[in-house]
């Protein structure tokens, strides 16, 4: 059995799908912390069966846009002097801007150079999201 000691401060990621623990490191530019990083996955999970779990161990300035569309029913633990001060429930967000492109290759976004395109949510079950442009639906691609 693994044993990762707890953390004095900083944040942990739990409950993440299974497999989905080094797409959400890459997005989130984890890399880019100085402080430890650890990442584990396949952790026994009573409630998942299998899951993955990140901890960051310093003060690290979460985007809860991208945390939420990647791993919607991740669990966001704030850590100080080794307690737990607060805790988060992500959920998928209702709109998602400058995260996704649309995959309309007539867009406007496609042809031109757009910014910061807002999509909305359309469907949770299906994770889709509506292109503000062309309203064409479009789901995020790691």
């Amino acid at each position: 059995m693994i044993n990762v000691s707890k953390i004095k401060k900083g944040i942990v990621l739990d409950h993440i799908e299974c497999g989905k623990a080094h797409i959400l490191y890459k997005a989130l530019r984890l890399d880019e912390v100085e402080d430890p990083v650890v990442m584990m996955q396949n952790i026994n999970s009573t409630s998942l069966g299998k899951k993955d779990l990140i901890k960051i161990e310093t003060d690290f300035n979460l985007d809860f846009t991208v945390l939420g569309l990647i791993a919607p029913h991740t669990t966001v633990n704030f850590i100080e002097e080794g307690i737990r001060v607060k805790k988060v429930r992500m959920e998928l967000p209702q709109k998602v801007e400058g995260v996704m492109r649309c995959k309309n290759p007539r867009c406007i976004t496609n042809v031109e150079n757009v910014e910061n395109i807002t999509f909305t949510l359309t469907d949770a079950k299906t994770r889709e999201y509506k292109c503000e442009f062309c309203d064409s639906l479009n789901t995020y691609e790691e």
